[in-house]
């Protein structure tokens, strides 16, 4: 389960970094979203990025168990992909 994490943040990453999520909006979206779900609650997820939509209780139980999973991450782990996460922020600030 925890390689699926590591893959699925993966992805969403490589999507921000390749402009394959249109328009700035989304990438912030992805970049909020993919941030609160590192270091964040779930409830920080609910009231941030996912502020303005309607989740239902199937999505809020899929979000709690991905983000138990990547809480549950090594530390170095975890680091890793917070220092991606800062470096993909840094570049879209220069850009």
């Amino acid at each position: 389960m925890k390689v699926s994490t590591a893959f699925l943040l993966a992805a969403l990453t490589l999507i921000c970094v390749c402009g394959l999520a249109e328009g700035e909006d989304n990438n912030e979206f992805f970049m909020d979203f993919l941030q609160t779900l590192l270091v964040g609650s779930p409830e920080e997820l609910y009231e941030g990025p996912l502020g303005k939509y309607d989740v239902n209780e199937d999505a809020k139980a899929a979000l709690g168990e991905l983000k138990s999973c990547i809480d549950g991450l090594q530390p170095v782990h975890k680091a890793e992909l917070v220092k991606l996460l800062v470096q993909v922020l840094g570049s879209e600030d220069g850009a």
